[in-house]
């Protein structure tokens, strides 16, 4: 791709060799409407399965498709970085292999960075998100607990830090990801950290959000997030990440 994209799309995939094919289709169907220019980036994080073949494969019908492959994982905040800061775009946004929101959302975003905000998440916890289907009472529960431990900690107000689908600016994302430290899932705890920390702005939107029954996140992932965010925690204490020495954004 020659020209500069307005957007690029990372996805982040372990051994996806059965639902990326469809989230590749669904993703090409929404974006060649689109107009403007966009690349998709599948970040292969040592999969055994074959998934970088199938992207491979679809990268001929499947437009401004490429592939960058990992041979050992990198957990997935490794790979997002990694993505993130190999993408081209004005705008980069990271969404899940199982396609459990549309990137058609990023449309609902791009009102917002003309505001002025430099990173817009999506969110299943704040007013006008739906889930289908919904969680378990007691799922929404321990992570609502979670979630206010989170807030306590690092980022106040901020309802649902975890969801899949984020999107930065080409500034914020060159100078956040470049700080990552975290490489497995409290990564996006850290990066929304990150961004708090160096000035920019962050804007929570609803989502809809599909829940596949096969989702790959045990309760072990839930118990690593804490953990994790406990030493983002000390780390930001420490000014471990060297923020002060930065130039903030004003």
């Amino acid at each position: 791709m020659n020209k500069k994209p307005y957007l690029s799309v990372i996805i982040p995939a372990y051994n996806e060799v059965k639902r990326l094919p469809i989230t590749l289709m669904d993703i090409d169907k929404h974006l060649s409407k689109a107009k403007y220019s966009y690349e998709i980036l599948v970040v292969n994080d040592g999969s055994t399965d074959g998934t970088a073949e199938v992207v491979n494969r679809f990268s001929t019908i499947v437009k401004n498709l490429r592939l960058v492959d990992n041979k050992e994982n990198k957990g997935k905040g490794g790979v997002v970085k990694q993505g993130m800061l190999e993408a081209l775009g004005e705008y980069r946004l990271f969404t899940d292999a199982d396609n459990s929101t549309s990137v058609d959302h990023f449309n609902k975003m791009i009102p917002y960075f003309k505001e002025g905000y430099e990173v817009v998440i999506g969110s299943r916890d704040i007013e006008g998100s739906e889930l289908h289907p919904s969680q378990a009472w007691y799922k929404r529960l321990l992570g609502n607990m979670g979630n206010l431990y989170i807030q306590a900690l690092l980022l106040p107000g901020i309802w649902d830090t975890q969801c899949g689908f984020k999107c930065f600016s080409e500034e914020a994302a060159n100078k956040i990801f470049s700080l990552q430290r975290v490489t497995g899932w409290g990564f996006d705890v850290e990066i929304l950290s990150l961004a708090k920390h160096l000035g920019y702005r962050i804007k929570e939107i609803p989502i809809v959000w599909i829940n596949d029954i096969r989702t790959k996140v045990g309760w072990s992932a839930y118990l690593k997030v804490l953990i994790e965010t406990t030493k983002i925690r000390l780390w930001m204490w420490q000014d471990v990440y060297k923020i002060k020495t930065l130039k903030v954004k004003n």
